[in-house]
């Protein structure tokens, strides 16, 4: 399984790339939602969030779960080494969600600015860092 390595370091990438969009996506939402005056400025915001999520996030997020599936199914004897990848799969079904979270706000705010005020999105920009921590301690210390 010399390939294995490769899997692992593209996921590792995929992740990092995915992340990246994860903590950037809740930021715009509040220049969105705090500039909703500022017609321009919303537009221009609108067209970053769209790409954004749908040519770095969507791809991210599916190279992440493509890469990580194909490792589970090249060693499933991951799963007899502890509960921490099954804490840390949930964790990671937890963020697909918020992923999608995000395309449901996306859409709410190009429909009405104002849908949301930005401090609710600075503190909805927490999560996947909340996850991402979980995410990672499970990985490395396996704490099951």
């Amino acid at each position: 399984m010399e390939y294995y390595t490769w899997i692992l370091a593209f996921h590792v990438m995929s992740f990092t790339s995915w992340m990246a969009m994860l903590f950037y996506q809740p930021r715009l939402y509040v220049y969105h939602s705090e500039n909703a005056d500022n017609e321009g400025f919303v537009e221009v915001v609108k067209i970053q969030e769209y790409k954004l999520l749908k040519y770095i996030g969507n791809p991210a997020m599916w190279a992440t779960i493509i890469s990580g599936a194909t490792m589970l199914w090249l060693n499933p004897a991951i799963f007899k080494s502890g509960l921490w990848m099954h804490w840390k799969l949930l964790f990671v079904i937890l963020l697909f969600g918020y992923h999608y979270t995000l395309e449901y706000h996306r859409k709410k705010l190009a429909q009405n600015p104002s849908y949301k005020p930005g401090k609710f999105y600075r503190f909805y920009n927490e999560v996947p860092t909340l996850l991402m921590i979980g995410i990672v301690i499970f990985v490395v210390v396996k704490p099951f």
